[in-house]
């Protein structure tokens, strides 16, 4: 499916220029819909500490709360995928956004380590569903040729939510109690409601979508995608995306812990830290997106985790008194762990027919990310013997797996969405 009746462009933009009235609605609502998506999840890892002395769990329990939201976030992204292929896009944006937004906030109010736990796996419908419309939607407006670097911006909104978490973080906890400040971060995870009024005035599926969706027969059936011949890329992708995100979600989950336990960090220094590695994030997601319409998808996805492999063993075995080491190595590592993402959203689309793509995408996407959870938890059971920073070595086998699913995949660089 292209938008080729949009207008023509050139320059470091066009891919925006190019989207048309409509795709450019929709990419804002995309974006606002990813970012605070990112800023949710991140005021779990952030306030972990004060959770961790709050309630008196251990290191394997703490990460045992990034799991339950990654793996119930699987089960959201699967069925948002199938959601978006029946009701629309933009209605699955809608409902995943305030998913997310209430949980959040009820986290807050736990009063027990199950309890949080519970509300926190309910925010995981939201958060897994959220990444599978958003991402659809704008690819469906976009040019072939742009399509790469259009997602990678879309992506690279986690980064700008991220920062907006640690930005947030610093603030609550420099000024209020540990035993209370976890709990406002918590609260502030209402924000994102107020986008829902903003999507649900001005964005609209793109006019090929209605029209697919309407004349399938086989819209939204994970039977079909499991059928030949797409059995196998979806096999092939759900590996690459366990692999990506097992990576990815070790360093998101314990960084924060690693740097003030292990390091030594304050608030402070932590969030600088922080600061850094979302730099190198949000960079990393823009200069990926750039690479897989100009390198391809493969050769893209295979760069970057061949680096993020590297970098994790770098950064978490730099000796004790090195930390200046250490920020040097943590733009770059920020930079290829992002990276490899901005491939995500075009790459899974162009693997799947319009009737089928929202269900092919939410389900391998977010397989991958239930699967990836368990990296965190084992990650969090390690420690206790090796050091956090021992452990999470252990996330760097998932670029190993990524590498190997790519063997499986066909090269998508260039194709008309069918």
């Amino acid at each position: 499916m292209s938008t080729d009746t949009t207008p023509t462009a050139t320059g470091p933009f066009a891919w925006f220029h190019t989207l048309g009235r409509n795709g450019k609605r929709a990419f804002v609502g995309a974006f606002g819909g990813y970012g605070l998506d990112a800023y949710d999840f991140q005021v779990l890892p952030l306030g972990l500490v004060a959770i961790t002395a709050y309630f008196g769990i251990s290191q394997g329990q703490a990460g045992l709360l990034n799991t339950v939201t990654l793996v119930v976030s699987a089960i959201g992204g699967a069925v948002a995928g199938i959601l978006a292929d029946r009701i629309g896009r933009v209605r699955t944006l809608v409902i995943t956004v305030i998913t997310y937004a209430v949980f959040t906030v009820a986290c807050g109010f736990a009063t027990s380590y199950e309890m949080l736990m519970v509300f926190r796996a309910l925010q995981g419908l939201g958060f897994g569903g959220e990444w599978a419309a958003g991402a659809i939607l704008v690819a469906e407006y976009c040019k072939p040729r742009y399509r790469g670097r259009t997602i990678a911006f879309v992506q690279s909104s986690w980064a700008v939510g991220w920062a907006l978490s640690v930005i947030v973080y610093t603030a609550v906890f420099s000024f209020v109690p540990p035993d209370t400040a976890w709990r406002v971060l918590f609260w502030t995870g209402a924000i994102p409601a107020v986008l829902v009024f903003y999507i649900r005035r001005n964005v609209e599926d793109a006019p090929k979508a209605d029209e697919g969706r309407a004349t399938s027969t086989r819209k939204g059936s994970f039977r079909e995608i499991f059928r030949a011949p797409l059995g196998r890329t979806t096999f092939f992708a759900a590996l690459l995306a366990t692999g990506v995100q097992g990576g990815y979600y070790t360093l998101a989950s314990w960084v924060p812990t690693f740097l003030k336990t292990e390091r030594g960090l304050s608030v402070v220094g932590t969030g600088g830290y922080l600061t850094l590695l979302i730099g190198g994030a949000f960079a990393g997601y823009l200069t990926g997106g750039h690479l897989t319409d100009r390198l391809g998808r493969k050769r893209t996805f295979t760069l970057f985790a061949v680096l993020s492999a590297l970098l994790i063993v770098v950064f978490t075995q730099i000796p004790a008194g090195g930390n200046g080491i250490l920020l040097l190595v943590t733009f770059p590592l920020g930079f290829s762990t992002s990276a490899i993402f901005s491939g995500f959203g075009s790459y899974l689309a162009e693997l799947y027919p319009t009737d089928l793509r929202g269900t092919g995408q939410g389900f391998t996407y977010n397989f991958g990310r239930g699967m990836g959870a368990l990296f965190p938890t084992a990650v969090g059971f390690l420690a206790t013997t090796m050091g956090v920073g021992g452990a999470m070595v252990f996330g760097a086998l998932g670029y190993g797996i990524a590498v190997v699913a790519l063997l499986g995949l066909p090269e998508t660089k260039g194709v008309e969405l069918r």
